[in-house]
């Protein structure tokens, strides 16, 4: 096994709990034992084992010397990365959900979450529901009711959204599938395996310096989509042509905490397939305006808007945000309630400063249109933005629009997106809810 020795002092934050180890930090690489140990060079997927200068084991990691990220440690033991590790890891990720009450039987959920699970560069999302063709066949009421549906349709069907996002993994997908066959079934009260489609993520991709690819694993899936139920409310998912792995699940909670503020006049921006839109007109809202530059995003939205009977409620613009803020600004547009909830804009350290400054823009301009006593629920999904730089952001673009706000909540990602305490980069999203005083 070959080992990778670190720089004295980088150690410190491995043994906090962080599972990064970059190549910059690295003094050098041995294969074989002490002072016969010779010099080597780590080869793309490999296991290597990780020790400080002074020879302390750190733990037994996944490498890729093409990538900025040289090893991901998968634990402080010396295991082998088999069909039973990830068994073993899988099946234990499933139980943290089912301790907090997701059975994904019935609720569609994140099953592993890369790092923040022990399996690093490993995404499982479960979707819990039915075809939409088979649900528009089946002429329900509207708003469309879930014990209606399983009593018209059967038990939802499930499907595995996947996406591979390291090397290492990528060269373990054979594995990893016979491992998710021989463990999720009983967990998903299913008599063979469901359906795995696998979603690209492009950015963590090309860093990792593999190709982009999406691909049906196994099964079949229905062509125009699941109709999957949140806080009670129905979606429809996108399987192959939806963004990440179909649908934001990490919004959940947030989406569902957000209701209550719904304005008589709403606006939510960025809105994808209208999750928080959704909730807001099913919460009261009187009018919704649901803002996405993409026409199959909008569409989606149409659709929702229909299953939930509010499509009188929901108006859809195709439109670039920033330009539409800036039109509504001038034209002294008002609003109840605003939902910010843009793609990342900093994608790293590099590039945090240029974000926050687009951060701020959408919320300075968004403050200046918000009503009195209306309420601003504004997010972050960049893992570069910490909770600190974010509530700064809102402050600076507060004290630009002479607004003064109080804070009535801030939120995290939904607990199936879980934050490991010593990496930071798992407290990924931020949800800040504001009120205009």
């Amino acid at each position: 096994m070959k080992r990778i020795i670190l720089k004295k002092g980088e150690e410190e934050r491995i043994l906090r709990g962080h599972p990064w180890v970059y190549g910059n930090e690295v003094e050098r690489i041995l294969e074989g034992k002490g002072d016969a140990a010779d010099a080597a060079e780590l080869v793309a997927g490999e296991l290597a084992d990780v020790e400080s200068v002074g020879r302390r084991y750190l733990g037994r990691a996944l490498v890729n010397p093409a990538s900025k990220i040289l090893a991901r440690l998968v634990g402080p033991s010396k295991e082998g990365v088999d069909v039973g590790f990830f068994k073993r890891r899988i099946r234990r990720a499933v139980e943290r959900r089912l301790a907090l009450g997701m059975d994904p039987r019935a609720v569609s959920c994140r099953l592993v979450f890369a790092e923040a699970d022990f399996l690093p560069g490993l995404v499982i999302d479960c979707f819990a529901g039915w075809s939409f063709d088979d649900v528009q066949r089946a002429a329900l009421p509207r708003p469309l009711d879930c014990s209606a549906l399983e009593g018209a349709l059967g038990p939802p069907e499930k499907v595995l959204s996947v996406q591979i996002l390291t090397f290492a993994m990528e060269a373990r997908i054979p594995l990893i599938l016979q491992a998710m066959n021989e463990t999720l079934p009983r967990f998903l009260g299913a008599d063979a395996p469901p359906a795995v489609i696998e979603k690209v993520s492009r950015i963590m991709r090309e860093k990792e310096k593999i190709p982009e690819r999406e691909a049906l694993r196994q099964g079949a899936i229905p062509p125009n989509g699941l109709v999957i139920f949140e806080n009670g409310l129905p979606f429809v998912v996108d399987l192959e042509g939806g963004q990440k792995t179909g649908h934001y699940l990490d919004q959940r909670e947030n989406r569902l905490f957000a209701r209550r503020f719904a304005g008589k006049r709403t606006l939510d921006a960025f809105c994808y397939s209208g999750g928080f839109a959704i909730h807001a007109a099913r919460g009261g809202a009187e009018e919704t305006l649901a803002v996405d530059s993409s026409k199959s995003a909008l569409d989606l939205v149409e659709k929702n808007a229909l299953l939930n009977n509010v499509q009188d409620r929901i108006k859809t613009i195709q439109a670039d945000v920033f330009d539409l803020l800036t039109g509504y600004e001038r034209a002294k547009e008002r609003f109840d309630a605003i939902i910010l909830d843009p793609p990342s804009f900093a994608s790293s350290m590099a590039n945090l400063e240029s974000a926050a400054a687009g951060y701020k823009e959408i919320n300075l301009k968004a403050l200046k249109m918000l009503n009195e006593g209306g309420v601003l629920i504004t997010c972050s999904c960049s893992r570069a933005m910490t909770e600190a730089r974010f509530k700064r952001m809102i402050l600076e673009a507060a004290h630009d629009a002479e607004r003064r706000l109080i804070q009535t909540d801030f939120r995290p990602q939904a607990g199936d997106h879980p934050i490991l305490l010593g990496y930071d980069e798992s407290f990924y999203l931020k949800c800040g809810v504001y009120t205009a005083v």
